[in-house]
């Protein structure tokens, strides 16, 4: 699909006019895909950006236990047969085991989905490692790109990072 500069350009203006109208309206931009009113932030999300463990039920239903994630068939009357005959396990679908660098690299995406970004301090408590010694020639080169900035606290999206989110993703994805 090719986009004329003039086309580009009134979808940017209509962002800008949007994002000013929601900050208008009391809406906070807290994650690159999400504004809430402070408070109101979806827990769910903020929960699998966070990389906490979470329980689904039901047909396609999705769970993370103990660094498994794993998903429910989305075949309706296979999932009722299962429960009825009692083979709950052959619900589930999807069955992903992570390493611990697995977990590292996708606590350092996920943290990218939030505007704070990742957070230095639950990287170190979680992990022990310190982000920014364990990735350095990611993030030298994200920051150098213009993509990414750090403080002490967090390492989060530049305006252009925002734009660009998959480009910082795929620094982390790839080794997962």
């Amino acid at each position: 699909m090719d986009f004329s500069n003039e086309a580009l350009q009134a979808a940017e203006k209509g962002l800008e006019r949007l994002m000013e109208g929601l900050k208008n309206q009391g809406f906070e931009r807290y994650e690159i895909s999400n504004f809430a009113k402070l408070g109101k932030e979806s827990r769910h999300n903020l929960n699998c950006w966070n990389q906490e463990e979470y329980i689904g039920f039901g047909v396609a239903a999705h769970s993370y236990l103990n660094g498994i994630r794993f998903s429910n068939t989305i075949n309706v009357e296979e999932y009722i047969q299962h429960i009825e005959n009692n083979r709950k396990e052959e619900n589930i679908q999807i069955e992903e085991s992570q390493s611990l660098e697995d977990k590292k690299n996708e606590f350092m995406m996920l943290g990218f989905r939030k505007i704070q970004g990742v957070d230095i301090a639950r990287f170190k408590e979680k992990f022990i490692d310190n982000p920014i010694l364990l990735y350095r020639e990611n993030l030298n080169k994200l920051v150098e790109e213009g993509l990414i900035e750090v403080d002490l606290n967090h390492i989060k999206l530049t305006n252009k990072g925002i734009d660009l989110a998959n480009l910082v993703f795929e620094e982390f994805v790839d080794d997962c």
